[in-house]
């Protein structure tokens, strides 16, 4: 009975191959020809991001209390709906951070791009010498997208903080309630 079905088995398999090509085709590439990653964004992280300086909780803790003019810059995503953010859970980052949404994508559409290159310039003063740190989450690319935009942007300081909110909240640090910078024209 085997032999038999055997032969209609592989026929049937063989006529899947092209259609299996498809939607492999289909699936976007893990990263842009740019080099930011573009999908898949909570998985394992390399250990270092193009331009920066990797920490850990201790090392941030540290050049927090050394650098007094330190900015932290959190791209967790939230989701942009009708023009405004959808506050559809509470988001709580490290204290003293500005919160830059949907910057940390592999793919920023134009409105986002501006978004986080003025607010960038905004908070630094436009000093591409100010110290900036990027984080997200613990296994999370959008921290490390953002922290190659911003060195794509020309900022000289750069850190990105692996570990994320995860990190600071696993060492008992405290965390503050978090609210989106306003995006132009949609306060």
């Amino acid at each position: 009975m085997f032999r038999l079905l055997l032969p209609l088995l592989i026929a049937a398999l063989s006529g899947l191959s092209e259609p299996l090509t498809a939607i492999a085709d289909a699936q976007p590439a893990l990263f842009s020809t740019d080099g930011y990653r573009q999908t898949q964004y909570r998985s394992p992280t390399p250990a270092t991001a193009e331009g920066a300086k990797t920490l850990d909780t201790s090392s941030l803790q540290r050049l927090l209390a050394q650098t007094p003019d330190l900015i932290l810059v959190d791209v967790y995503r939230s989701q942009w709906l009708a023009g405004q953010f959808i506050d559809s859970e509470p988001h709580a980052n490290l204290p003293g951070s500005i919160w830059l949404p949907n910057t940390g994508d592999g793919d920023l559409q134009p409105e986002w791009a501006s978004y986080f290159s003025d607010n960038l310039a905004r908070v630094s003063q436009g000093d591409v010498e100010r110290p900036l740190v990027f984080y997200c989450r613990s296994d999370c690319w959008l921290g490390w997208n953002a922290t190659k935009r911003a060195h794509a942007l020309g900022y000289k300081r750069l850190y990105w903080y692996r570990d994320g909110v995860d990190g600071w909240e696993q060492a008992g640090l405290p965390l503050h309630p978090a609210a989106p910078e306003p995006l132009p024209g949609s306060e």
